[in-house]
């Protein structure tokens, strides 16, 4: 398969905390690639560090074969290429869920207004939120805002999606919904890159999970291998500790 981002002996540090550990990592074009470990073990950086949203302190990282990662490099062509959606949804409270989704296109890449509607309303009739266009943010659901904030990153049309926690601001019941659009993106074929503590999402949709801790990957590998027969010693301590609380 071909390699869509790949990253080298990546490093990132925030003052003397070093937060990634020389990380090497390849992503195949349309994979699955899940980010799993404790909290703060670097799942995160790892994302905005791909996104160009921090700078890395030293290796590289690759977009079909491009570095990206050069100092003073400009990041929004790159941004328009791998989209990121958080945790807390960051929609503008003031603007209605298709103006929302429609802000990026017509501001940044310059489509006409019209043309940015026609896509948009079709995105959400795909996520079954037509119904919610002139809604506003705190209208809906919070499954419904996460599957808007997901829409609005589609709606640039990027090549890669990164997903950070998109479910841990989520009461139990919501969490369902969100992840069904994450498997009908896999399902389209797009290379997709998720941190989260959704295990059985992970180990049921992923084709390659990374298990990080203290900003290293201390376990790679097809979920059928990492979640049954991990191999380093603190890669099982983690899915025992995981199996332990029923979250598996």
């Amino acid at each position: 398969m071909t390699t869509k981002i790949s990253l080298h002996a990546v490093s990132k540090s925030y003052g003397a905390h070093i937060v990634l550990h020389g990380v090497t990592l390849a992503i195949a074009e349309g994979s699955v690639v899940t980010l799993i470990g404790p909290s703060g073990s670097g799942k995160s950086t790892l994302l905005r560090c791909i996104n160009l949203l921090e700078p890395i302190d030293d290796g590289e990282i690759y977009l079909d074969g491009e570095d990206i990662s050069v100092p003073g490099l400009d990041a929004n062509p790159v941004r328009r290429r791998i989209g990121m959606v958080f945790q807390n949804f960051n929609l503008f409270p003031h603007m209605s869920v298709i103006e929302n989704i429609i802000l990026s296109p017509t501001r940044t890449l310059g489509v006409p207004k019209a043309e940015a509607r026609l896509k948009a309303m079709e995105l959400l009739e795909r996520f079954a939120l037509a119904d919610k266009a002139d809604s506003y943010p705190d209208q809906l659901s919070g499954g419904q805002q996460q599957r808007v904030a997901i829409v609005r990153a589609l709606a640039i049309e990027p090549e890669v999606l990164l997903l950070d926690e998109i479910t841990s601001s989520l009461d139990p019941e919501l969490v369902g919904e969100v992840l069904d659009v994450v498997r009908e993106l896999k399902a389209s074929g797009m290379t997709l890159i998720l941190a989260t503590h959704e295990m059985g999402f992970a180990r049921d949709t992923s084709d390659v999970v990374c298990v990080l801790d203290s900003g290293h990957i201390i376990e790679q590998g097809p979920p059928s291998q990492v979640f049954t027969a991990p191999k380093s010693e603190r890669a099982q301590q983690f899915l025992q500790s995981i199996i332990n609380s029923g979250r598996l």
